[in-house]
Protein backbone atom coordinates (compact mmCIF):
# COMPACT_ATOMS: atom_id res chain seq x y z
CA UNK A 1 0.00 0.00 0.00
CA UNK A 2 2.83 2.13 0.91
CA UNK A 3 4.67 1.68 -2.69
CA UNK A 4 1.21 2.49 -4.25
CA UNK A 5 0.36 5.88 -2.75
CA UNK A 6 4.34 6.55 -3.57
CA UNK A 7 4.12 5.65 -7.17
CA UNK A 8 0.85 7.24 -7.38
CA UNK A 9 2.53 10.81 -5.62
CA UNK A 10 5.54 10.02 -8.24
CA UNK A 11 3.48 9.90 -11.33
CA UNK A 12 1.27 13.00 -10.18
CA UNK A 13 4.09 15.03 -9.31
CA UNK A 14 5.87 14.11 -12.82
CA UNK A 15 2.76 15.16 -14.78
CA UNK A 16 2.71 18.32 -13.01
CA UNK A 17 6.36 19.05 -13.81
CA UNK A 18 5.81 17.94 -17.35
CA UNK A 19 3.15 20.19 -18.09
CA UNK A 20 4.88 22.94 -16.35
CA UNK A 21 8.23 23.18 -17.31
CA UNK A 22 8.23 25.23 -20.12
CA UNK A 23 5.91 28.23 -18.09
CA UNK A 24 6.77 31.04 -17.09
CA UNK A 25 5.64 30.31 -13.06
CA UNK A 26 7.06 26.75 -13.17
CA UNK A 27 9.60 28.17 -10.73
CA UNK A 28 7.60 29.40 -8.36
CA UNK A 29 6.55 25.63 -7.41
CA UNK A 30 10.10 24.94 -5.85
CA UNK A 31 10.42 26.41 -2.16
CA UNK A 32 14.53 26.59 -3.19
CA UNK A 33 13.60 29.15 -5.39
CA UNK A 34 11.76 31.36 -3.01
CA UNK A 35 14.48 30.56 -0.30
CA UNK A 36 17.04 32.37 -3.09
CA UNK A 37 14.81 35.35 -3.01
CA UNK A 38 14.49 35.95 0.62
CA UNK A 39 18.33 36.16 0.72
CA UNK A 40 20.13 39.10 -0.81
CA UNK A 41 22.43 38.51 -2.54
CA UNK A 42 25.31 39.72 -0.07
CA UNK A 43 23.63 36.98 2.45
CA UNK A 44 25.19 34.27 -0.55
CA UNK A 45 28.92 32.42 -0.58
CA UNK A 46 30.37 29.99 -2.25
CA UNK A 47 31.19 28.08 0.21
CA UNK A 48 29.01 25.51 2.33
CA UNK A 49 28.15 21.54 3.11
CA UNK A 50 26.12 20.70 0.54
CA UNK A 51 25.61 17.59 -1.23
CA UNK A 52 23.77 16.90 -4.48
CA UNK A 53 22.08 13.82 -5.61
CA UNK A 54 20.37 12.30 -8.21
CA UNK A 55 17.54 9.87 -7.95
CA UNK A 56 17.29 7.12 -10.63
CA UNK A 57 13.93 6.80 -11.82
CA UNK A 58 12.38 4.14 -10.63
CA UNK A 59 10.04 3.81 -13.22
CA UNK A 60 12.53 3.07 -15.72
CA UNK A 61 15.19 0.47 -17.42
CA UNK A 62 18.73 0.55 -15.80
CA UNK A 63 20.16 2.48 -19.26
CA UNK A 64 17.56 5.59 -17.86
CA UNK A 65 18.44 5.02 -14.49
CA UNK A 66 22.57 5.13 -14.86
CA UNK A 67 21.70 8.53 -16.97
CA UNK A 68 19.93 10.22 -13.90
CA UNK A 69 22.47 9.25 -11.44
CA UNK A 70 25.46 10.25 -13.94
CA UNK A 71 23.97 13.96 -14.29
CA UNK A 72 23.98 13.90 -10.78
CA UNK A 73 27.51 12.96 -10.50
CA UNK A 74 28.24 15.30 -13.56
CA UNK A 75 26.18 18.31 -11.98
CA UNK A 76 27.42 17.66 -8.24
CA UNK A 77 31.05 18.71 -10.20
CA UNK A 78 29.83 21.33 -11.87
CA UNK A 79 27.97 23.44 -9.14
CA UNK A 80 31.08 22.38 -6.71
CA UNK A 81 29.20 20.07 -4.35
CA UNK A 82 29.73 16.60 -3.12
CA UNK A 83 28.10 14.01 -4.52
CA UNK A 84 25.70 11.98 -2.37
CA UNK A 85 24.58 8.36 -4.01
CA UNK A 86 20.73 7.24 -4.37
CA UNK A 87 20.40 3.58 -4.57
CA UNK A 88 19.58 2.55 -7.76
CA UNK A 89 16.30 -0.24 -8.84
CA UNK A 90 15.69 -2.99 -8.32
CA UNK A 91 18.48 -4.02 -5.35
CA UNK A 92 20.26 -6.91 -7.47
CA UNK A 93 21.00 -3.53 -9.94
CA UNK A 94 22.56 -2.15 -7.14
CA UNK A 95 24.48 -4.57 -6.00
CA UNK A 96 25.44 -5.38 -9.27
CA UNK A 97 26.95 -1.87 -10.23
CA UNK A 98 28.01 -1.07 -6.61
CA UNK A 99 28.57 2.73 -7.27
CA UNK A 100 27.30 3.44 -3.85
CA UNK A 101 30.03 1.36 -1.90
CA UNK A 102 32.42 4.37 -2.14
CA UNK A 103 30.14 7.39 -1.58
CA UNK A 104 27.94 8.55 0.93
CA UNK A 105 24.60 7.50 0.71
CA UNK A 106 21.42 10.78 0.76
CA UNK A 107 19.28 8.68 2.93
CA UNK A 108 22.26 8.42 5.60
CA UNK A 109 22.91 11.86 5.23
CA UNK A 110 19.46 13.01 6.22
CA UNK A 111 18.18 10.69 8.70
CA UNK A 112 21.60 10.56 10.43
CA UNK A 113 23.15 13.27 9.81
CA UNK A 114 20.61 15.94 10.21
CA UNK A 115 20.80 17.04 6.65
CA UNK A 116 17.94 18.36 4.78
CA UNK A 117 16.57 17.27 1.31
CA UNK A 118 15.97 20.41 -1.34
CA UNK A 119 14.68 20.13 -4.51
CA UNK A 120 16.38 22.10 -7.71
CA UNK A 121 14.23 23.34 -10.42
CA UNK A 122 14.68 21.61 -13.81
CA UNK A 123 16.87 23.69 -15.56
CA UNK A 124 18.64 23.93 -19.28
CA UNK A 125 22.53 23.02 -19.43
CA UNK A 126 22.94 24.77 -22.48
CA UNK A 127 21.87 28.02 -20.93
CA UNK A 128 23.82 30.01 -19.10
CA UNK A 129 21.57 31.80 -17.36
CA UNK A 130 19.51 28.91 -16.57
CA UNK A 131 22.96 27.75 -14.79
CA UNK A 132 23.38 30.78 -13.33
CA UNK A 133 19.80 30.71 -11.54
CA UNK A 134 21.10 27.17 -9.99
CA UNK A 135 24.02 28.42 -8.59
CA UNK A 136 22.40 31.09 -6.56
CA UNK A 137 19.85 28.94 -5.37
CA UNK A 138 22.40 26.73 -4.10
CA UNK A 139 24.77 29.78 -2.75
CA UNK A 140 21.69 30.81 -0.84
CA UNK A 141 21.80 27.57 1.37
CA UNK A 142 25.32 28.74 2.23
CA UNK A 143 27.06 26.82 5.14
CA UNK A 144 23.73 24.77 5.59
CA UNK A 145 23.67 21.13 5.57
CA UNK A 146 21.66 20.46 2.41
CA UNK A 147 21.50 17.64 0.27
CA UNK A 148 20.24 18.81 -3.40
CA UNK A 149 17.99 16.74 -5.81
CA UNK A 150 17.86 17.11 -9.22
CA UNK A 151 14.64 17.38 -10.53
CA UNK A 152 13.49 13.49 -12.36
CA UNK A 153 15.44 12.90 -15.55
CA UNK A 154 17.15 16.32 -15.17
CA UNK A 155 19.25 16.30 -18.75
CA UNK A 156 23.31 15.72 -19.26
CA UNK A 157 24.25 14.98 -22.76
CA UNK A 158 27.32 14.42 -22.69
CA UNK A 159 27.50 11.10 -19.70
CA UNK A 160 30.54 10.40 -20.92
CA UNK A 161 32.22 13.54 -18.85
CA UNK A 162 32.11 11.29 -15.72
CA UNK A 163 33.77 8.07 -17.65
CA UNK A 164 36.80 7.76 -14.90
CA UNK A 165 34.54 8.41 -12.00
CA UNK A 166 32.53 4.95 -12.90
CA UNK A 167 34.74 3.59 -14.26
CA UNK A 168 36.49 3.09 -11.29
CA UNK A 169 33.36 2.87 -8.94
CA UNK A 170 32.21 -0.43 -11.16
CA UNK A 171 35.53 -1.98 -11.18
CA UNK A 172 36.54 -1.35 -7.78
CA UNK A 173 32.84 -3.00 -6.62
CA UNK A 174 32.75 -6.04 -4.39
CA UNK A 175 30.29 -7.44 -6.66
CA UNK A 176 33.39 -8.19 -9.33
CA UNK A 177 34.64 -11.06 -7.07
CA UNK A 178 31.07 -12.76 -8.59
CA UNK A 179 31.09 -11.96 -12.06
CA UNK A 180 31.21 -15.34 -14.14
CA UNK A 181 31.83 -14.36 -18.18
CA UNK A 182 31.66 -16.98 -21.31
CA UNK A 183 34.62 -15.91 -22.84
CA UNK A 184 37.39 -17.44 -23.64
CA UNK A 185 40.58 -15.57 -23.16
CA UNK A 186 41.64 -17.67 -26.34
CA UNK A 187 39.66 -15.56 -28.73
CA UNK A 188 39.14 -12.17 -29.39
CA UNK A 189 35.34 -11.18 -28.15
CA UNK A 190 33.16 -9.40 -30.07
CA UNK A 191 29.60 -8.25 -28.57
CA UNK A 192 26.73 -6.51 -30.46
CA UNK A 193 23.86 -5.19 -28.89
CA UNK A 194 21.07 -5.51 -31.24
CA UNK A 195 17.81 -3.39 -29.41
CA UNK A 196 14.56 -5.10 -30.15
CA UNK A 197 12.11 -6.38 -27.67
CA UNK A 198 10.61 -2.96 -26.46
CA UNK A 199 10.37 -1.80 -30.59
CA UNK A 200 10.36 -4.33 -33.85
CA UNK A 201 9.33 -3.17 -37.48
CA UNK A 202 5.98 -3.32 -37.00
CA UNK A 203 5.43 -0.91 -34.49
CA UNK A 204 7.46 1.95 -35.95
CA UNK A 205 4.43 3.18 -38.58
CA UNK A 206 4.92 7.58 -38.05
CA UNK A 207 6.04 7.22 -34.14
CA UNK A 208 9.33 9.41 -34.94
CA UNK A 209 10.23 8.09 -31.29
CA UNK A 210 10.09 4.40 -32.08
CA UNK A 211 11.83 5.62 -35.29
CA UNK A 212 14.98 7.48 -34.16
CA UNK A 213 15.79 3.98 -31.53
CA UNK A 214 15.20 1.70 -34.96
CA UNK A 215 18.22 0.30 -36.67
CA UNK A 216 17.64 -2.77 -39.01
CA UNK A 217 20.25 -5.14 -39.21
CA UNK A 218 21.78 -4.51 -42.17
CA UNK A 219 23.54 -2.09 -39.85
CA UNK A 220 25.29 -3.83 -37.80
CA UNK A 221 26.20 -6.81 -40.17
CA UNK A 222 28.26 -3.99 -42.19
CA UNK A 223 29.80 -3.09 -39.14
CA UNK A 224 30.87 -6.59 -38.76
CA UNK A 225 31.98 -7.68 -41.60
CA UNK A 226 34.12 -4.48 -41.94
CA UNK A 227 35.70 -5.25 -38.92
CA UNK A 228 36.44 -8.93 -39.96
CA UNK A 229 38.04 -8.14 -42.68
CA UNK A 230 40.08 -5.10 -41.49
CA UNK A 231 40.76 -6.56 -37.95
CA UNK A 232 44.47 -7.77 -37.74
CA UNK A 233 44.32 -10.14 -34.68
CA UNK A 234 46.03 -13.49 -34.20
CA UNK A 235 43.14 -14.69 -31.48
CA UNK A 236 40.16 -16.81 -33.38
CA UNK A 237 37.14 -13.96 -33.16
CA UNK A 238 34.15 -14.94 -31.91
CA UNK A 239 30.84 -13.17 -31.91
CA UNK A 240 28.25 -12.47 -29.57
CA UNK A 241 24.91 -11.08 -30.26
CA UNK A 242 22.61 -10.00 -27.41
CA UNK A 243 19.43 -8.66 -28.19
CA UNK A 244 15.34 -9.97 -27.62
CA UNK A 245 13.34 -12.52 -29.38
CA UNK A 246 14.43 -15.67 -31.28
CA UNK A 247 17.57 -16.49 -33.03
CA UNK A 248 15.85 -16.98 -36.63
CA UNK A 249 15.03 -13.66 -36.24
CA UNK A 250 18.67 -13.13 -37.16
CA UNK A 251 19.07 -15.44 -40.31
CA UNK A 252 21.12 -12.34 -41.87
CA UNK A 253 24.58 -13.32 -39.44
CA UNK A 254 24.15 -17.22 -40.43
CA UNK A 255 26.79 -17.43 -43.31
CA UNK A 256 28.99 -15.92 -40.83
CA UNK A 257 31.22 -18.58 -38.29
CA UNK A 258 31.82 -18.62 -34.92
CA UNK A 259 28.41 -16.45 -33.59
CA UNK A 260 26.48 -17.31 -29.94
CA UNK A 261 23.14 -15.88 -30.10
CA UNK A 262 22.89 -14.50 -26.49
CA UNK A 263 18.81 -14.06 -26.55
CA UNK A 264 17.01 -13.07 -24.03
CA UNK A 265 19.90 -13.09 -21.59
CA UNK A 266 19.38 -12.33 -17.88
CA UNK A 267 19.80 -8.33 -18.22
CA UNK A 268 22.91 -8.45 -15.71
CA UNK A 269 24.98 -10.96 -17.99
CA UNK A 270 24.56 -9.13 -21.08
CA UNK A 271 25.23 -5.44 -19.31
CA UNK A 272 28.76 -7.63 -18.04
CA UNK A 273 29.56 -9.09 -21.50
CA UNK A 274 29.23 -6.12 -23.02
CA UNK A 275 31.48 -4.36 -20.90
CA UNK A 276 34.04 -7.08 -20.70
CA UNK A 277 33.94 -7.57 -25.14
CA UNK A 278 37.28 -6.45 -27.08
CA UNK A 279 34.67 -4.45 -29.05
CA UNK A 280 31.42 -3.53 -28.42
CA UNK A 281 29.17 -2.66 -31.15
CA UNK A 282 26.34 -0.51 -29.39
CA UNK A 283 23.01 0.24 -30.73
CA UNK A 284 20.79 3.31 -30.16
CA UNK A 285 19.73 2.29 -26.69
CA UNK A 286 20.84 3.39 -23.28
CA UNK A 287 21.17 -0.66 -22.05
CA UNK A 288 24.67 -0.81 -24.37
CA UNK A 289 25.87 3.06 -24.42
CA UNK A 290 26.36 2.32 -20.93
CA UNK A 291 28.04 -0.85 -21.02
CA UNK A 292 30.08 1.37 -23.38
CA UNK A 293 30.97 3.92 -21.21
CA UNK A 294 32.35 1.55 -18.49
CA UNK A 295 33.92 -0.44 -20.67
CA UNK A 296 37.98 0.09 -21.40
CA UNK A 297 37.90 -2.09 -24.80
CA UNK A 298 37.01 -0.60 -28.21
CA UNK A 299 33.53 0.65 -28.92
CA UNK A 300 31.80 1.17 -32.34
CA UNK A 301 28.82 3.28 -31.83
CA UNK A 302 25.93 4.85 -33.94
CA UNK A 303 26.76 8.50 -35.19
CA UNK A 304 23.22 9.51 -34.46
CA UNK A 305 22.58 9.42 -30.88
CA UNK A 306 20.66 11.67 -28.39
CA UNK A 307 24.22 11.20 -25.97
CA UNK A 308 27.66 12.44 -26.98
CA UNK A 309 30.72 10.15 -27.44
CA UNK A 310 34.08 11.33 -26.03
CA UNK A 311 37.15 12.33 -28.16
CA UNK A 312 38.88 8.81 -27.85
CA UNK A 313 40.89 6.08 -30.13
CA UNK A 314 39.03 3.61 -28.41
CA UNK A 315 35.73 4.84 -29.70
CA UNK A 316 34.36 4.83 -33.22
CA UNK A 317 31.36 6.20 -34.59
CA UNK A 318 29.41 4.65 -37.76
CA UNK A 319 26.97 6.08 -40.69
CA UNK A 320 24.01 5.02 -40.68
CA UNK A 321 24.42 2.30 -43.26
CA UNK A 322 27.06 0.78 -40.78
CA UNK A 323 30.25 2.46 -42.68
CA UNK A 324 33.08 4.00 -40.48
CA UNK A 325 36.35 5.14 -40.65
CA UNK A 326 38.96 1.55 -40.59
CA UNK A 327 41.70 3.44 -39.54
CA UNK A 328 41.55 3.01 -35.39
CA UNK A 329 41.35 -0.62 -35.95
CA UNK A 330 44.88 -0.85 -36.28
CA UNK A 331 45.29 0.61 -32.79
CA UNK A 332 43.31 -2.69 -31.49
CA UNK A 333 45.59 -4.67 -29.32
CA UNK A 334 45.44 -8.47 -28.29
Amino acid sequence: MINLIAKTRRKVRNLLISHSKNRKYFNLLYPSWWHMNMHSIKERGNEGLGYLTAIPNPGAGIGHQLANWIAGLWFSKYFGLKYAHTKFTPDSWEQFLGFGERLLHADYLIKNKGYKRVRLPMFDEDQPESLNLIRNIIASYNNKKIVFVLEQDQNYRDQFGVIDDIQNYFYSASSRCNDKLTYSESNFNIAIHIRRGDISVGQLNHNENLIMRWQDLNYFKNILKTVIQNLTVKKPIKVYIFSQGNAQSFEEFSELSNVVYCINFDPQSSFLHMIFADILITSKSSFSYKPALISKGFKISPKIFWHGYPDDKNWITANENGSFDIENLIEIKQ
